[in-house]
C-alpha cells in the first residue's frame, strides 16, 4: 500500500484518494477543447517553412539588385562624344545613382563602357592609359579594355558591359549586354 501523502497518484485501477480512473482533470483543470494543441509535426513544419522563407528573403536581398539592374533598359544621356577624347575616360552613374560606371575611348577610337565595380571585391576600377587596361587598385586585378574580361589578378568574372549608342554626336547608355 502507498503512503498517504502520495494518495492522489493514479494507479492502474484508478486514484487511491478519490477512486476515479483519472484525477488529473481535477489537479490540472484545463479546457482541452479550447486549448490549441500544436503537434510536433506542425511545429517542425512551421520551423522548416519559416527557415525557408528567411533564406529566400536573404537571397532576394543579396542578389535582387543585380537582376533588376541588368534587365534595366533605361536610356540615359551621358554627354557629347567630343568630351571623351581618344585614350580618355569618363565616369558616370547608370542606371541608378548607386551604380558607378566608366566609359572609355580606346587608342583605336572605339567606345566601350563597363560597370566600375570590380567583380572580385567590389572596389572601384580605373582606366590605365599607359597600359591600355582597366585596373583594380585594391588587389591588382587587370581587365581587358575591349571585352572587360579579367587578364590578371584575382578577379575571375568579367566586368558587366554597358551598351552605348551614339546619336547626333551624343552618348547614351541604353542597357546592359548579356
Amino acid at each position: 500500500m502507498m503512503n498517504s501523502e502520495f494518495a492522489a497518484i493514479p494507479e492502474k485501477d484508478g486514484c487511491v484518494a478519490c477512486g476515479q480512473k483519472d484525477c488529473t482533470q481535477q489537479d490540472f483543470p484545463i479546457e482541452w477543447e479550447g486549448d490549441h494543441y500544436v503537434s510536433r509535426r506542425e511545429m517542425v513544419k512551421f520551423l522548416t517553412l519559416g527557415s525557408a522563407l528567411l533564406a529566400v528573403a536573404n537571397w532576394a536581398a543579396a542578389f535582387g539588385k543585380r537582376f533588376v539592374r541588368r534587365n534595366s533598359s533605361e536610356v540615359k544621356l551621358l554627354g557629347p562624344a567630343k568630351d571623351l577624347e581618344r585614350d580618355g575616360y569618363m565616369l558616370f552613374r547608370y542606371p541608378t545613382a548607386e551604380s558607378p560606371c566608366i566609359a572609355i575611348r580606346t587608342p583605336e577610337g572605339k567606345f566601350v563602357a563597363y560597370s566600375q565595380v570590380c567583380t572580385h571585391l567590389s572596389c572601384a576600377v580605373v582606366y590605365d592609359k599607359g597600359e591600355n587596361q582597366i585596373v583594380c587598385p585594391c588587389h591588382r586585378g587587370v581587365f581587358d579594355v575591349n571585352q572587360g574580361r579579367p587578364v590578371a589578378g584575382p578577379p575571375t568574372r568579367g566586368l558587366p558591359k554597358v551598351k552605348l549608342e551614339l546619336r547626333d554626336d551624343q552618348f547614351y547608355a541604353t542597357g546592359w549586354e548579356a
